[in-house]
């Protein structure tokens, strides 16, 4: 596994090694040494996932302390734009957000940490994201950010066709409620 680092600090994009024959491919996902011996720490507690139609948007989504939530995310069906937004108040990068393209073809996977907002835009029907938590959902500590919000200044590849009523009535960055 290899660890890229991101422009914004803490956020990697993880690229597998990827061993295909004539049978298909084989990839380790998750590796608790891989990634401690990487410098992560990470307590798995909570495992989801979900499937999108094209231009499904799902995001832009938190969690407040003491209930903060890191996420490692991967594409095991299709295609998704995924991003992560800085809200850590005393960042230099604060607001700034970087996306990248998760897919079962490219077996990328995002580590986002706690202190961002996290969200995907699925890029092909019948996507399937699977996201690791170090966290457990908790509803009273589950906050939104705007997708749209000018801004941050999202660079969608494409816009959203089907968005929840809660995503859309997110609040921007200026009126958002975090305490990272």
């Amino acid at each position: 596994m290899r660890f890229e680092a991101t422009t914004l600090d803490g956020v990697y994009l993880l690229k597998p090694r990827v061993f295909g024959d004539a049978r298909g491919f084989f990839l380790e996902s998750w590796n608790a040494r891989t990634f401690r011996e990487a410098g992560f720490e990470l307590d798995f507690v909570q495992d989801n996932h979900s499937r999108s139609a094209r231009g499904t948007l799902r995001g832009m989504h938190y969690q407040i302390n003491p209930n903060r939530m890191g996420k490692f995310v991967r594409a095991v069906r299709g295609a998704l734009f995924d991003v992560a937004v800085d809200l850590r108040s005393d960042s230099p990068t604060f607001g700034n957000w970087v996306g990248y393209e998760l897919s079962a073809e490219n077996a990328c996977g995002l580590w986002i940490p706690a202190g961002f907002a996290h969200g995907f835009l699925a890029l092909e029907d019948d996507t399937v994201a699977y996201y690791k938590c170090d966290e457990f959902y908790t509803p009273a500590a589950e906050r939104s950010l705007h997708y749209a919000d000018p801004q941050v200044g999202i660079e969608w590849p494409f816009e959203p066709s089907i968005v929840s009523d809660k995503d859309a009535a997110a609040p921007g960055l200026a009126d958002a409620e975090y305490n990272f």
